[in-house]
This record gives C-alpha cells, structure tokens and sequence, in this order.
C-alpha cells in the first residue's frame, strides 16, 4: 500500500494564494477608481477564482493534516488569537458577502453592487492579508 501523500506543504500554497489575493483585490479596486471596469471584473473574476483555489487547499489541509497549535509564548498569543478569530469569522461571513457582490456585478447591477462591494471589498482585502500574517505567525515566526 502506498504512503499518504505529504500535503502539509498546503500551508504554504494558501498563504501564497493569500497574497496573491491580495494584490489582484487591491488592483481590481484601483481599476474602477480609475473608471476601467472591463480591468476590474478581469481581476476580480481572477481574485475569486485564487481565492476559491485557496478555500479548496484549505480544506484539503485541515481535513488531512494534523492539527498543529499555535507554539510562540507569552505576548504574542493575545496579538494571534484575536487575530485569528477576526480572521476565520470574516472568511465566514465574506464568502456570502462576495457571491452577492459577484452576482450583482456580472448582472450589471451597478448601483446594487457598488452599495455591496463596499461592505465586501475591506472584509475580502481584510481576510486575504490578515490569512498571509496567521500563516507567517503560525508557521513562520
């Protein structure tokens, strides 16, 4: 019988996919401040496919690998854990949030989903960064 792969490397590609998130967001937000929407849906459609290969490796990874605490003492822990609370109930709340705001936008809803992207933008760019710092204090500190 074959081992199990290893597939704790997936910390790894979440927190990559984490920031690249990150960076097609902000550049998604910066194309419509500057009145370029074909740019922006392009980035945002990109930024949600990035963001939903991250939700899969996710899974994959807490489903198969074995929990890991948080190691670091002391002070550090009352920075981690709020963070990482904020963190995981704003993924949970955003993902919602974002297929609304997606929806509303690819049926050219303008005013509708500009009233909602301004609620998911700062919850999606919070989550994507505040996933790259959770990675690097967990896995990296």
């Amino acid at each position: 019988m074959p081992a199990a792969a290893d597939l704790s490397c997936l910390a790894d590609v979440d927190a990559a996919l984490n920031a690249v998130a990150t960076v097609l967001i902000v550049l998604a937000l910066r194309a419509i401040r500057r009145g370029d929407v074909a740019a922006h849906k392009r980035l945002v459609l990109a930024a949600v496919t990035v963001s939903a290969a991250f939700l899969a490796c996710y899974l994959v990874y807490h489903f198969t690998v074995p929990h890991r605490p948080f190691g670091q003492p002391g002070w550090i822990r009352w920075i981690y854990y709020p963070l990482l609370i904020s963190h995981v109930v704003l993924a949970t709340v955003q993902v919602p949030l974002l297929l609304r705001t997606l929806w509303l936008g690819l049926r050219d809803r303008r005013e509708q989903h500009r009233k909602w992207a301004r609620v998911t933008a700062p919850i999606w760019l919070y989550v994507s960064v505040t996933g790259v710092i959770v990675y690097w204090m967990a896995f990296r500190m």
